[in-house]
């Protein structure tokens, strides 16, 4: 089975494969970052879409990310892409949706992102994990760590299903869920809950400036509950 595999500014940088990670250490050298969704976080969701033409932002998604950028936290994408496995698309074509999606967002918002990172795996029929990069597995996250040296206790996931928040919990990040109706099963567990719930990335990028504006590492950020109202 084939690992995940990032795309870059500068296109497909290859295949790399996932066994286990060591602990990624707190050191005042490593960075925080954001990781974020693509899908109906940063833009709308529509499904296995390759064709540049409708890229369209999610509400905010702009001056979301502008802010984070501002305050100095490095922007990662992190998706998972079934449609590479199961033959919806190619890399190739979807190659051509990242350029386009990174070439908008540094038009629009003045930011480049650090990186995207992408799995392509499908889920599994029997339920079981298909690979260690599939959200809600924290793989994509740990492999932007060790190859940016992030420093997960004080970064961030950003997304709009519970899948990214156990992501982010798994890999030791805080969380915001975008409460933006995405999420229908509702399938509750710790590690399932996340730390904020936000209406719009704009409204997500203020809680993470504030919390760094006052030592934002602290773990015992208000954790709201993730049921419907």
């Amino acid at each position: 089975m084939s690992g995940p595999f990032t795309f870059m500014q500068s296109g497909v940088t290859g295949n790399h494969a996932l066994t286990a990670f060591p602990p990624v250490l707190v050191e005042n050298k490593l960075t925080p970052a954001v990781f974020l969704d693509k899908d109906g976080s940063l833009i709308e969701d529509v499904p296995y879409n390759v064709d540049p033409a409708h890229l369209r932002f999610t509400s905010g998604a702009v001056e979301g990310v502008r802010m984070l950028a501002e305050a100095g936290f490095p922007i990662v994408l992190v998706t998972n892409q079934p449609g590479l496995t199961t033959g919806r698309f190619t890399r190739a074509q979807f190659a051509v949706l990242q350029k386009a999606l990174t070439d908008k967002l540094e038009a629009e918002s003045g930011v480049a992102l650090a990186g995207v990172y992408v799995c392509p795996h499908a889920p599994d029929p029997s339920g079981l994990a298909p690979c260690l990069c599939r959200k809600p597995a924290p793989g994509l996250l740990r492999q932007a760590a060790m190859a940016h040296r992030y420093d997960l206790s004080r970064s961030w996931m950003i997304g709009d299903i519970l899948d990214d928040i156990e992501a982010g919990r798994r890999a030791g990040c805080r969380t915001i869920l975008l409460d933006v109706g995405n999420e229908t099963i509702w399938r509750i567990s710790p590690l399932r809950m996340p730390h904020y719930r936000c209406a719009s990335l704009f409204e997500a990028a203020k809680v993470i400036v504030a919390e760094a504006a006052t030592d934002g590492a602290i773990h015992g950020a208000p954790v709201f509950p993730a049921e419907p109202a």
